[in-house]
């Protein structure tokens, strides 16, 4: 008798809820000094705040933790225009995202520092770099961001990396042994982005297949990530 393969589901995709609420940020040494910037707001030592980190550190969930507390309106560096920084400054704070990652349009950035100094608001910029690095052709503009006080996340840890990708099975519901997250630990890149990838990916395969999630499926699932080329994880 031939052995019957069993049926395979049909993973559905449904959007699975990640949370940038301040509780869903996970501290550890590489982010620890950024997070203590952030939660220090309104006690910053001055109205602009710079937060640099790698793809995939968790910038945009502090600056979302920080935004949520400070009502503020977020928009990256690309969208922001001249005519636009004095409603933009109105609300009394504000985030810039993705500074490094655009070019032209310096006087909205420079005149948004002015203003905000001028009339009381908050401004937190994020990078991928320091402000020397993003190719700006505006001395003076240049010289107000190296003045402005910075906060810096590093590449997330391996104890950051365990517990975010524990936290991301157990919010999908998966049951995982140890030995899974010890694996894919010392094999992922580091980054958040890569996290969400793999999980998600575990996930559909698991369903699909109808199998735990396991070591050996762990490495195909793995090999077949790398073998697609990974995105930017900003």
């Amino acid at each position: 008798m031939t052995k019957r393969e069993p049926p395979r589901q049909l993973a559905l995709d449904l959007p699975v809820e990640e949370g940038h609420d301040a509780e869903d940020f996970l501290v550890s040494p590489s982010n620890e000094a950024a997070y203590a910037a952030v939660e220090a707001w309104p006690d910053w030592p001055d109205r602009v705040l710079l937060l640099i980190g790698p793809p995939g550190s968790g910038k945009t969930h502090c600056a979302a933790i920080w935004a949520a507390r400070a009502h503020a309106w977020t928009l990256p560096r690309a969208r922001l225009r001249a005519e636009d920084v004095p409603r933009l400054v109105s609300s009394g704070a504000l985030v810039v995202e993705d500074c490094d990652r655009a070019s032209g349009h310096e006087d909205a950035l420079f005149h948004l520092l002015n203003l905000a100094r001028e009339r009381g608001a908050w401004v937190l910029l994020t990078a991928r770099t320091p402000a020397s690095d993003w190719g700006l052709a505006t001395p003076d503009l240049l010289s107000r961001l190296r003045l402005a006080p910075s906060a810096v996340l590093g590449e997330p840890d391996d104890a950051l990396l365990r517990a975010v990708l524990v936290k991301h099975f157990v919010e999908r519901q998966l049951i995982v042994d140890t030995s899974v997250v010890e694996f894919l630990c010392a094999r992922l890149e580091r980054s958040m982005g890569a996290v969400r990838e793999v999980v998600d990916a575990l996930d559909r395969a698991g369903l699909e297949r109808g199998r735990r999630i396991t070591r050996p499926l762990a490495g195909e699932i793995l090999r077949s990530l790398e073998s697609r080329g990974a995105p930017d994880r900003a």
